[in-house]
């Protein structure tokens, strides 16, 4: 991510210094150099609205001023809260003062008399850390749009896969990332063994009983791996001696972060079991 030469000589700069002399050599400075968008004021009290309506690139801000100095001003832009990255050189005579500043949340300082060429090189470089700063929250603003728009996406697929799954088949299951089931219909928690088998009953009021256990340990050792399995057979014997048999797939469920955070499954009678 870089910053051009035309963003930076045409990013938006404020000067706020009582002196009148002071703020023609400024600007007059900037101009030469190439910058196009260069304000100024002389009335500190003014700064924050003008920066709340223009949203400067920079401000150059002096600190002895009559009536609110520069201090005052940079609380009062920190407290109007409408720029988190606050873009202020100050200009000071004061070498006490220096410190003080950086600690009231200027970027950075130029001592008086100052020198042209150091004041242009701060200027430049001040202006490319907040124009890559700019494009780093556009970035993230569009990053995170993406990622939204994506997750809604995930969850109209989502819905629209069960829907068809459940459809598709005899009963569906979920189980979050615990192993407890969230959703399910069909005989789905027996052939886990999530259920006590004895305190079940079918339709008929028939114990549910004779689960194959090699069949069910090996599937519940597929989900705890999370991994995926597709048309596996699994049977019961009743109580009348007949075998029942039922055809079961499932996959493990991951958020938009790649999180795990279940499993789910469908499964169906076999109905003509060879």
């Amino acid at each position: 991510m870089t910053v051009n030469r035309p963003d930076i000589l045409g990013a938006s700069i404020l000067i706020v210094d009582d002196q009148p002399a002071n703020v023609k050599l400024l600007t007059s400075m900037l101009r030469d150099a190439g910058y196009t968008r260069v304000d100024s004021t002389m009335r500190p009290g003014e700064v924050d609205a003008l920066h709340t309506r223009n949203r400067y690139d920079l401000i150059v801000l002096d600190l002895q001023m009559p009536g609110m100095d520069g201090f005052e001003v940079m609380e009062t832009l920190k407290a109007s809260g409408i720029d988190r990255y606050l873009p202020v050189l100050v200009l000071t005579a004061q070498p006490g003062h220096k410190l003080r500043a950086l600690q009231a949340g200027a970027k950075d300082f130029v001592s008086k008399p100052f020198d042209l060429i150091e004041v242009t090189t701060r200027i430049h470089n001040l202006l490319e850390v907040r124009l890559l700063y700019k494009k780093l929250e556009r970035y993230n603003q569009e990053l995170e749009a993406t990622v939204l728009k994506r997750t809604e996406e995930l969850r109209a697929s989502e819905a629209k896969f069960r829907r068809l799954t459940e459809l598709a088949s005899d009963w569906y299951w979920e189980q979050d990332e615990h192993g407890k089931v969230t959703q399910g219909s069909g005989p789905a928690m027996e052939i886990l063994g999530l259920r006590a088998e004895e305190r079940q009953t079918d339709n008929r009021g028939v114990p549910l009983e004779g689960w194959n256990e090699v069949e069910r340990k090996a599937l519940q050792e597929t989900i705890a791996a999370r991994q995926p399995f597709l048309d596996v057979d699994f049977s019961r014997v009743n109580p009348d001696g007949s075998t029942q048999w039922f055809r079961v797939s499932g996959e493990p469920m991951f958020d938009h972060c790649s999180r795990y955070i279940g499993y789910r499954g469908i499964g169906a009678e076999v109905l003509n079991k060879h």
